[in-house]
């Protein structure tokens, strides 16, 4: 079950300055769905044992060899605390590309892919300083639906991470 993502952004033909549609890959965590720039994913794999590391903090679930290059393994289950973490068919790793650091996250499921207008993202909302939004680019809605967009470059090559010695930005 390996899938490479391909991406492109919608310019308007309309004439419209400023609002562009961006793909994202949308996925899921508990009850929430999230999305990510599709430009950042690199494939999608179903979620296979990975070789743990010692003393690695306990959302790092450790790495895999990913055709001769070792992939550490994040589960956002674990770091975002949602829910209940249960390894099932649906559970799957999104493998990235970011900041060059190829990096693997587990979640529940992958939902789909979806071009977001710009103009269709609100900015997080400002919450006490015990809820971390600084990785939340913001809140997309489309149809229905409710999507957290994280910049997932921003969370993945954070200090708190633990995955890369320095920041790269």
């Amino acid at each position: 079950m390996i899938q490479a993502a391909q991406a492109v952004s919608h310019r308007p033909d309309d004439g419209a300055e400023g609002s562009y549609a961006q793909e994202y890959l949308t996925f899921t965590l508990g009850e929430e769905e999230y999305a990510i720039d599709i430009l950042k994913v690199q494939e999608i794999r179903g979620y296979d044992a990975v070789t743990s590391i010692a003393h690695a903090p306990p959302f790092i679930k450790g790495v895999i060899n990913l055709r001769g290059t070792i992939v550490p393994i994040v589960d956002l289950r674990i770091k975002f605390g949602v829910g209940v973490v249960e390894y099932t068919p649906f559970t799957v790793t999104i493998i990235l590309n970011v900041g060059g650091r190829v990096v693997g996250m587990v979640v529940d499921s992958v939902s789909d892919v979806l071009a977001l207008e710009s103009s269709k993202i609100l900015p997080a909302p400002e919450f006490s300083s015990s809820l971390d939004t600084r990785y939340i680019h913001g809140l997309g809605s489309i149809d229905e639906r409710m999507l957290i967009v994280v910049d997932i470059e921003k969370l993945m090559l954070s200090a708190d991470m633990a995955l890369v010695d320095d920041q790269v930005h």
